[in-house]
């Protein structure tokens, strides 16, 4: 049986004072604000560069923020995927008063001492620190661990103590061939989604682009963080993709920007949204697909772009 396992986390706020999220930026706020806070609680205060520290492999932000495992994986990455991805959609364009509660995921795909600690005190100095463009502060109430469907496993942090890792297991997901035969499916792009192919951003979602992005991405993150690399036929999947047809397509491109605290540049959160139908044998690719729900496809993952859903 071929598994994907990881750790899904909801960190439940109570508003004490106005707490605003932009249009399409909440991904972008929870990920920019986590990283800053991380560093300061994490780092050793005369560290200058954590890619350079001396302390990086016993240092929690330099395995999740500045992982030095390059050049390995399907493709030879430059720059590795990072272990986690924020799930705070419904968030975008919220404004919550004090008293109001609200809530985020994170998805953690680290389980080599997945230092679940860190985030939440992290999220929790954040909250003192303030969300978002006015710096609205929350409390962070408690913090619990779900399966795939949604349901609380364990309780992680009840606001005052932190309950810790050692009781927790990961959800795990089966990446085996559906039972019954599937078809055909429809995959909803729910945030800015970019997949590249050859280097050039592709227009379309065709089914062999995006079912070998997932194969990669999840072989990638286990190699790197989990139970290893996905063991599989690696081109034959990719080839039998090739036959499932794109049928319909209603897309539309989006931009979004961010500008980086540290460096004050602007960089573009872009791609499509919408939904793509497929037809073909689809029973071996529907448990990647459902993996991709929680950890999302292409560029920009950490950011929140290339959340999916998929139905039949």
């Amino acid at each position: 049986m071929v598994t994907f396992r990881f750790y899904r986390l909801r960190f439940h706020f109570k508003a004490e004072s106005g707490v605003y999220f932009p249009p399409g930026k909440s991904g972008n706020i929870l990920r920019g604000a986590f990283g800053a806070t991380f560093r300061k609680i994490a780092c050793a205060p005369e560290c200058a560069d954590p890619k350079a520290c001396e302390l990086r492999l016993s240092c929690a932000y330099a395995r999740i923020f500045e992982p030095a495992m390059a050049g390995i994986g399907p493709s030879g990455l430059a720059d590795p995927p990072r272990p986690f991805v924020f799930r705070s959609r419904h968030l975008d364009g919220g404004a919550f008063a004090a008293g109001e509660s609200f809530h985020f995921d994170v998805n953690l795909f680290l389980l080599r001492d997945p230092a679940i600690a860190y985030f939440v005190l992290t999220f929790a100095q954040l909250g003192r620190d303030g969300f978002g463009p006015g710096r609205g502060r929350a409390a962070l109430a408690r913090v619990d661990q779900l399966d795939a469907a949604g349901g609380v496993t364990a309780r992680v942090f009840d606001g005052r103590e932190f309950i810790g890792n050692g009781a927790l297991e990961p959800t795990a997901l089966s990446l085996d061939p559906a039972g019954d035969r599937v078809r055909r499916t429809l995959v909803k792009f729910r945030t800015p989604t970019e997949l590249k192919v050859d280097h050039k951003v592709a227009e379309r979602p065709e089914f062999a682009v995006l079912a070998s992005r997932l194969r990669d991405r999840l072989s990638t993150l286990g190699d790197l963080y989990g139970d290893g690399p996905l063991e599989m036929d690696f081109a034959g999947f990719g080839k039998r993709a090739e036959a499932v047809a794109l049928t319909r397509c209603d897309l539309q491109m989006v931009d979004v920007e961010r500008v980086s605290g540290r460096t004050g540049q602007r960089h573009s959160l872009g791609g499509f949204i919408g939904t793509a139908e497929y037809a073909g044998e689809l029973a071996e690719f529907l448990p990647f697909l459902r993996a991709g729900a929680f950890t999302g496809v292409g560029r920009q993952t950490t950011w929140g772009k290339g959340e999916l859903s998929v139905s039949v």
